[in-house]
Order: structure tokens, then C-alpha cells, then sequence
């Protein structure tokens, strides 16, 4: 059924008004980029390297935080996730951009599933060149390279296969190491200046999750060719402190929290 003008012109003053209570309750000014070089982490869990072109996928239990680590050069890391306990549950990058009214992923900020719950809260970050709106590379984004080059739509079929899911269960991919951001007329533009050398991102897991990453280039890196390098994935665990910023920042990631509680008890 078609809308009238009036009616269009009521929903968009419902959600302006939506937009700015979200933002009065938004953080003033999120800390400072997380320092390069990284800390040494000092009882480290796990550590594996994912060779450029490739993937890997781990389970994470609650608590567990990963490193993805730029230290052999620039790379792109796509990443997506679905819960443990139930995988019709999975990242959801439009409710994390719509819930916490911004596009940029940096220390502070949290990842939503679809079911309003956290799935993530990025503890470290050393800059918010991090994609979550284009997606990743397919076959299609690929052609520009010559010969056969592996791309991250069909890593991700992979991995889904391994895991008993399948190309329905795919959800948008985050793309950390991305510097994608929109001009004011909605073009996508890659901000070459916004890399950094041994820039890296670290995500706690507030749930039991599992997760596939992908060393892929983005389809908008604009080198004409096809080059990733390794990245370095390290699992560790620290304790959460009292006055945790990514629980405490908004009161839509504090309901998220909330939602993990109710759900999981």
C-alpha cells in the first residue's frame, strides 16, 4: 500500500526525533585510538596466521578476545559470526550501524547480532578504517586480477560447508582494514590516507560464537594487484574491569547487554 506525503513526511519526523534522543545518549567522545605498536600479550591462547587469500574459522567462548594484527604489511579482514548455541543467530551490521548511529567501528563501540544481543566489543583499535557497508570480495570483484585469485564470498562458502551451514547462512561481512567512507552524495570512496601501518583490532566475545575470517583484498582497494599479506590472529582472555566502556557507552549497547543476560539465563 502506498504511503501519502503526510504520512511519509510523520515517519521521517518520528525517526528524526529517534535520531536525536540516540545521539544525546551517545558517548561525547569515544578514547583515543589504541596504540602502535601493540602491547605484547602475555599468556596468549592461541596464535595463527592466515595467509593472504585464505581463511580460517575458530570457535570463541565468552571472554575470549582475538587480535587481528597488521604486522607483515596491509591486508583486508573480513569477518563474519553466527552464535554457538543457536547459528540462525549471526552478525548484523545494519542493526549495528542503525542501534549506535554511526558507521565507524572503533574502541568502544560494540557488534549486534539480529537478535538485539552483543555479540562483540571492540576493546582495542588502533584506527576506524573498518568496513561494515560494502562487504567483501566475490568472483565478480576479482576479475580485474589476472589469473585465479580467491575471494572472500567463496572462502566463506567454504568455511560454511565445513561448519554444516550453507550460502543461506552467509550475513554481511565486516571488513576490518578497510578505509571505506561516504561522500555527502552516497558514493563509497576509499581513503588510502586513513591506513596505517600495524594498525590492529581487538574484539571480545560476549557470547559462545563461532567466526570465519577472510584475508582477501576489498573490492574497492584500488591496487591493481592482487597482494594481501598474512595477518596474525592471536586468542587470549583478560578480565572485564567494572566500568567497562563498551557495556556503559550507550544506553543501546547497555539493552543489548541486558538482552544477553535475559536470553542466556
Amino acid at each position: 500500500m502506498s504511503r501519502t506525503p503526510d504520512q511519509i513526511a510523520a515517519d521521517r519526523a518520528r525517526y528524526e526525533e529517534h535520531q536525536r534522543k540516540g545521539l544525546q545518549n551517545a558517548p561525547k567522545a569515544l578514547p583515543a585510538p589504541s596504540a602502535i605498536p601493540a602491547a605484547p600479550i602475555a599468556d596468549p591462547i592461541q596464535t595463527e596466521t592466515v595467509p593472504g587469500g585464505w581463511y580460517w574459522s575458530t570457535n570463541l567462548k565468552a571472554g575470549d578476545t582475538i587480535r587481528i594484527a597488521q604486522d607483515q604489511g596491509p591486508s583486508a579482514v573480513a569477518m563474519i559470526a553466527w552464535s554457538l548455541a543457536d547459528t540462525s543467530e549471526r552478525l548484523n551490521l545494519p542493526d549495528t550501524v542503525k542501534v549506535q548511529w554511526t558507521t565507524a567501528i572503533a574502541k568502544g563501540r560494540v557488534l549486534f547480532s539480529d537478535m538485539g544481543r552483543v555479540m562483540f566489543s571492540v576493546t582495542e583499535a588502533a584506527s576506524s578504517a573498518h568496513d561494515g557497508l560494502v562487504g567483501g570480495s566475490n568472483a565478480a570483484s576479482n576479475a580485474r586480477y589476472p589469473g585465479d585469485t580467491r575471494n572472500t564470498r567463496d572462502n566463506f562458502v567454504l568455511v560454511a560447508g565445513k561448519l554444516g551451514l550453507d550460502r543461506r547462512d552467509i550475513p554481511s561481512a565486516l571488513t576490518f582494514f578497510a578505509p571505506v567512507r561516504v561522500t555527502d552524495d552516497g558514493t563509497f570512496l576509499w581513503r588510502e590516507d586513513m591506513r596505517q601501518p600495524g594498525d590492529y583490532v581487538e574484539l571480545r566475545a560476549e557470547m559462545d560464537l563461532l567466526i570465519a575470517l577472510s584475508n582477501c583484498p576489498h573490492p574497492l582497494d584500488p591496487n591493481p594487484a592482487f597482494e594481501p599479506n598474512p595477518v596474525t590472529v592471536t586468542r587470549f582472555r583478560l578480565p572485564v574491569p567494572a566500568d567497562d566502556l563498551c557495556r556503559t557507552a550507550t544506553a543501546e549497547a547497555a539493552r543489548g547487554f541486558e538482552n544477553n543476560t535475559m536470553q542466556l539465563a
